[in-house]
């Protein structure tokens, strides 16, 4: 008999609702109070995904497969947590929170004993995402962590595609970076695409894949078109930041990570992996992100 697919957890506000898949703790769906879709719809023909979770790697490795002191192991591109089943551990009318715990099969990839709990919480015309990652085990623990947001591209509003834009914080005139065909991260640097603040979306930017703000120094933007609602999105805690669609598809994905794919040639240890951090034994690291909608 196979096991009965659990229902998506329903969070609501009284200027938002939200659902998410248990599967993954995947953000599935989110609208306004006029119930338009701000997030894609997991079109399979096109992307499954809708906002997945990156854990414990984000991005490619090389070959598939990392080395950790004498070993290698194998993890597919952005880990493990997005095709396993959260417990949900608790739920009220405005907030919902699952976990993912270390076992037999993450252990034979990923050889760290772990707690994921991702927390959603909205408020008002705000949607809170914390997740937390705990070390249950007696060894430092080395991971990566990302969110993976797709956003309607065209927002609900009634504006163009063309019309869309992602206005930064702060001016970013550090290069972005690529990837190669093979997901790893290239070393030439390319200029930046962002003037004045902002990055003016286009499908002839995503061509070759995901644009990489690996020096970026905002931790907040804002989404959306030259007229009507926009989105704010703050990651305070995460030094890198991609940008990615498949050109013509109807999303766009604002990803805020604290990990990025191995660079070309990479053969160091896991702990050497760019932007990988160290969760001590007992201890635990936090990331929090936020999605709120802006009247226009």
């Amino acid at each position: 008999m196979t096991e009965a697919t659990p229902p998506w957890v329903a969070i609501a506000s009284e200027d938002l609702t939200a659902e998410i898949d248990p599967l993954g703790a995947q953000l599935s769906l989110l609208r306004d109070g006029l119930g338009r879709d701000l997030l894609w719809n997991g079109d399979s023909g096109v992307w499954k995904g809708r906002a997945p979770l990156l854990f414990p790697i984000v991005g490619a490795l090389v070959g598939g497969s990392y080395r950790l002191n004498a070993n290698t192991y194998r993890l597919p591109r952005h880990g493990f947590a997005r095709e396993r089943r959260f417990e949900v551990i608790g739920s009220t009318a405005a907030s919902a929170e699952f976990e993912l715990a270390a076992d037999q099969a993450t252990l034979e990839v990923y050889p760290f004993r772990f707690a994921l709990q991702v927390k959603f919480a909205l408020d008002g015309p705000t949607l809170a995402v914390t997740a937390r990652i705990r070390n249950t085990g007696d060894e430092p623990m080395p991971a990566s962590f990302g969110y993976h947001p797709a956003l309607r591209w065209p927002l609900p509003f009634g504006r163009e595609r063309s019309r869309h834009f992602i206005e930064f914080e702060r001016d970013e005139p550090a290069p972005a970076r690529r990837l190669d065909s093979d997901g790893l991260l290239t070393p030439v640097p390319h200029p930046t695409p962002v003037s004045n603040r902002r990055l003016a979306l286009a499908d002839s930017l995503f061509q070759n894949d995901v644009i990489i703000f690996d020096a970026i120094r905002s931790r907040s933007l804002i989404y959306g078109a030259d007229q009507g609602p926009r989105l704010r999105i703050n990651y305070p805690a995460m030094p890198y930041l991609g940008v990615w669609t498949k050109p013509g598809a109807r999303f766009i994905c604002i990803e805020p990570w604290h990990g990025v794919a191995d660079p070309e040639g990479f053969s160091g240890n896991f702990d050497a992996k760019p932007g990988v951090f160290v969760v001590p034994p007992g201890a635990d690291r936090s990331f929090e992100m936020s999605i709120t909608l802006l009247d226009g």
